[in-house]
């Protein structure tokens, strides 16, 4: 094995010794239970980590993240964690969660090819032609990929209400809310995109309220 290797279960046995001294039972606990209420679909960058950011321990978010936090409705990977963190957890809130800086948003905006990763970009690129006339007017490149990350998170949001999984849940009177937000790489920081629904009439209202929110911010400063 290799050293750097090495140094990770050594990491890996400090900190279950400091979480079990620290909390008797800590790990007794979560063998006997998976209670969490919220799911966080979220990108793969590895300096967004779900429960870091939210202060939250292990067992209290359920977490899926791929490549620019995508919500596809033929990704069946991301429909399973969908359906068994909404019917068998119980989840209340679902958080689609952005991140300025996004490398995959960024390749998608600038056109770049990344590998087989552009078949997946293909809809954030989606987005970007929703929005092209928007997000063209904006005065630079950092400006625009601002725009496009928060407009991305906006899309997957919707994608989400519209899952059969979700309108399935709301049908039945399941109480589950998704939301929209955005986190700075430059400052540790969540910002809510004011996209929230928790019914199939709260979606359309939701989403045209929170992309005139975002126009908004972005519009030029009064000289």
């Amino acid at each position: 094995m290799s050293q750097a290797l090495t140094e990770l279960f050594e990491s890996n046995r400090r900190w279950a010794a400091a979480s079990q001294a620290q909390d008797p039972g800590f790990f007794s606990r979560l063998l006997s239970q998976q209670t969490p209420q919220y799911l966080w679909i979220g990108c793969a960058d590895s300096r967004v980590p779900a429960n870091e950011i939210l202060g939250l321990l292990p067992g209290d978010v359920f977490v899926h993240r791929n490549l620019a936090n995508v919500l596809v409705h033929s990704d069946l990977n991301a429909l399973s964690v969908m359906q068994y963190a909404v019917d068998q957890l119980q989840v209340r809130h679902i958080m689609v969660v952005g991140h300025y800086g996004c490398g995959g948003v960024t390749a998608a905006l600038q056109g770049q090819r990344v590998g087989i990763a552009d078949n997946w970009l293909r809809h954030v690129q989606d987005v970007r032609g929703k929005h092209r006339a928007f997000i063209d007017g904006l005065p630079d490149d950092d400006a625009r990929l601002r725009a496009l990350c928060e407009l991305n998170v906006l899309e997957q949001a919707l994608n989400v209400c519209g899952t059969t999984v979700v309108q399935d849940a709301w049908a039945r009177g399941h109480a589950v809310v998704v939301h929209g937000w955005v986190y700075g790489l430059h400052n540790g920081l969540l910002d809510d995109l004011q996209i929230n629904a928790q019914r199939t009439a709260d979606v359309e209202p939701a989403y045209a309220r929170a992309l005139v929110a975002l126009h908004a911010r972005h519009a030029p400063a009064p000289a």
